[in-house]
């Protein structure tokens, strides 16, 4: 049994504290690449490792999103619970005290995420495979999950008004309890008695008699005003802070958007509430068709999807298990978000001054899905395709994604790869914060910070910076991120063209139509309510000629 009825000492509340806590004891480095290394190698999807230069300091791999991946994709949820207890004994203790196999799911994939700062999407399809879950019950533990994690924040704040003792004294795995009740009562249809009933058994299952009433008082306090009177009381009153504490966000992130959007950041907005909105849809799954092996007409009609509205490879896939698609068991197919192969696209369109020599580089590979689909072109059109990832693991994932395709892969730092110049394009797909693909990891905008974009923006531009040393005369760099936020985005390109007149910014967005509504800039700025991708953007930069 825990000791002090589930609450936290405070004299020892560094060693039980959030997972963010956790991040700031184990000690906050000059970059995550340096914390991967403290943690025996665990890299967390790192795309340009590899010994960094020594006046450059750490290793930073470099991810797409740095912001979501740095290693976690090799998680795969807590070995031990609370008390000691392995996940399959914890199990066991829940189901004594009559909790249903959906709620202990939920429950301990939000704990997964809170007390081991892991991934939930990594997390819920193997507990959900563990107690043998499917249908409606499957159903039912992956929305009290994720949408909890969701509205984290949201949540969090409404205990903070309700409890009688203060969050940061409530243990993790309590406050997981109260986070997945508060949500039934305010969020589900599920009755009220129903709620409080299995929150008494879950904390009871956890250990935690001794904290049974402090979570039956806390809910019912809860239970007896309905959503709208919890939102006033817990929330911001006014403005942007008040439209994003609605859409289960951080204020930061909504201003991001609203910056991204040409919105004022503090006045009330429609397409503001509608892309935080869409920001919290599960999106649906998007095929890409291999080019020179199936057509997305193919894909289509084999998959039983609808092909895409703007890549020519894309196959939007409403339902069902991708995995089980027949052309993705024979790699004709994979899965790819329809604004990533739209990027990958671009880069082999875009107009070189010149003849394309056929040296093509992608300079932040890993994992390789763009890198596969550039070199099934480059395959077509007679180039070859060198990809730069520093990360052991997922240069072997680059190597895995285009075998068969004339592609080298090369493991290291994409800041100084070591590479001959000369390149008649170029790919940099940055590390970023990812806060265009929020959607696809619920915990994410309660776990990202927005201190983490100053670290970020320096290695996106020495990448860059890499880049046009390497491109030839007459070649073309293709910069994107995964982010709207204009510090990774249009900011990185602008300082870009403002060191190097040698630089002119060509026109992308005649590189992804019929795609429209794509921003006022040459760039592209793509949106989950706008196009039904990730928030993806993407500039193409040229070095002009000098004769």
């Amino acid at each position: 049994m825990s000791s002090g009825g589930g609450f936290r000492s405070r004299a020892k509340k560094t060693s039980t504290g959030t997972g963010r806590d956790k991040r700031q004891q184990r000690g906050e480095q000059s970059s995550r690449g340096t914390r991967q290394e403290q943690r025996g190698g665990r890299a967390r999807g790192g795309r340009a490792g590899g010994p960094a230069r020594q006046d450059r300091g750490p290793v930073v791999s470099h991810s797409r999103d740095a912001g979501r991946g740095r290693g976690r994709e090799q998680r795969r949820g807590p070995k031990q619970s609370g008390g000691g207890l392995s996940s399959r004994q914890q199990a066991a203790a829940l189901r004594e005290h009559e909790v249903d196999a959906a709620r202990i799911v939920a429950l301990q994939t939000i704990m997964a995420v809170r007390r081991d700062d892991a991934f939930a999407n990594l997390v819920l399809p193997n507990l959900l495979r563990e107690h043998s879950l499917t249908g409606r019950d499957a159903a039912f533990a992956t929305e009290l999950a994720y949408c909890s994690l969701r509205a984290r924040g949201v949540l969090d704040a409404i205990i903070t008004r309700a409890a009688a003792r203060p969050l940061k004294d409530i243990t993790p795995e309590l406050l997981a309890v109260l986070e997945l009740g508060t949500y039934q009562l305010l969020f589900t249809r599920v009755e009220a008695h129903a709620a409080l009933d299995t929150s008494v058994r879950m904390a009871r299952g956890l250990g935690h008699e001794r904290a049974t009433g402090f979570i039956n008082g806390t809910l019912r306090t809860i239970s007896r005003s309905d959503r709208e009177h919890w939102l006033d009381e817990a929330g911001p009153s006014m403005g942007i802070a008040r439209t994003a504490f609605r859409a289960q966000h951080p204020t930061w992130i909504a201003r991001s958007f609203a910056t991204a959007l040409g919105i004022d950041s503090e006045e009330h907005n429609a397409e503001l509430e509608e892309a935080l909105a869409a920001d919290s849809q599960r999106p649906i799954v998007h095929l890409v068709a291999k080019p020179g092996q199936i057509s997305a007409e193919e894909l289509a009609l084999i998959s039983g999807g609808e092909e895409g509205a703007y890549s020519p490879y894309a196959v939007y896939l409403p339902e069902g298990d991708p995995a089980e698609c027949p052309p993705v068991k024979e790699k004709l197919a994979a899965v790819q978000d329809e604004g990533s192969q739209l990027i990958a696209r671009a880069l082999t369109e875009a107009p070189l001054e010149g003849t394309d020599t056929g040296r093509w580089l992608d300079l932040c590979a890993g994992p390789g899905g763009k890198a596969a689909l550039i070199a099934a072109i480059a395959g077509i059109d007679g180039a070859t395709v060198d990809a730069v990832e520093p990360a052991a693991h997922r240069a072997k994932l680059v190597r895995g994604a285009t075998e068969g395709l004339p592609v080298r892969v090369h493991q290291a730092d994409g800041r100084s790869p070591g590479l001959r110049s000369g390149y008649d394009r170029i790919l940099v797909d940055a590390p970023c914060s990812g806060l265009g693909s929020l959607r696809r990891r619920p915990e994410a905008r309660w776990t990202k910070t927005e201190s983490d974009i100053a670290e970020l923006t320096q290695l996106q531009a020495e990448l860059l910076e890499s880049a046009i040393g390497l491109v030839r005369e007459g070649g073309v760099i293709v910069y994107s991120t995964c982010s709207p936020d204009v510090r990774e985005t249009r900011e990185i390109v602008d300082q870009a063209l403002e060191r190097h007149p040698e630089l002119e910014e060509v026109d992308a967005r005649q590189l992804v139509a019929p795609m429209a509504d794509v921003g006022e800039h040459l760039s592209v700025q793509m949106w989950p309510h706008r196009h039904g991708t990730d928030a993806m953007f993407c500039a193409v930069v040229r070095k002009k000629s000098v004769s």
